[in-house]
């Protein structure tokens, strides 16, 4: 027989001392040392699961934040490009006018030009034809009195109808 397997009874009284012993040194200087360390990781655990809750809930916020913040920005994009639109508008529409009033002026002044240009080929016109007139008159005249006969003839009509 095998005495570790038969126990005797000073093999139970020796390992119950030295199991009391082992049980009372544990308990005056490690018991506490571990409780208070499973304590303190208790701590720890439920800080950082505080924590994590404030995280999450300050990352909500945030978001939240962020999304109106978004919106607002395209809000505020919307009305920067409608105002731009709106100036483009304005722009094109007052450099139509611009350009209709520009057009407007320079076919007024065309006209007068050209009406210009008319007045003076007209009194050109007029000009040449008093010149080739006179021109004309003066060879019929000259033709007409090549005769003195006719010359005096001539002067003695008008002196007839001349009465002084």
């Amino acid at each position: 027989m095998n005495p570790l397997v038969t126990p005797d009874i000073g093999l139970v009284f020796w390992t119950t001392v030295s199991f009391l012993v082992l049980f009372f040194l544990l308990a005056k200087f490690a018991w506490k040392p571990i409780m208070g360390a499973l304590d303190e990781r208790e701590r720890f655990i439920e800080d950082a699961l505080s924590k994590a809750e404030a995280a999450k809930e300050e990352m909500s916020r945030l978001t939240n934040e962020n999304e109106v913040l978004i919106k607002q920005a395209r809000l505020e994009r919307d009305a920067i490009l409608a105002e731009a639109k709106k100036v483009k508008d304005q722009i094109i529409a007052d450099a139509k006018d611009a350009a209709h009033k520009e057009g407007a002026r320079q076919i007024e002044l065309a006209r007068i030009d050209i009406h210009n240009q008319k007045a003076i080929a007209m009194a050109d016109v007029k000009n040449q034809v008093a010149a080739l007139s006179l021109e004309i008159a003066e060879k019929v005249l000259r033709k007409q009195f090549e005769d003195q006969g006719k010359q005096d003839a001539l002067v003695a009509d008008l002196l007839k109808e001349v009465k002084l």
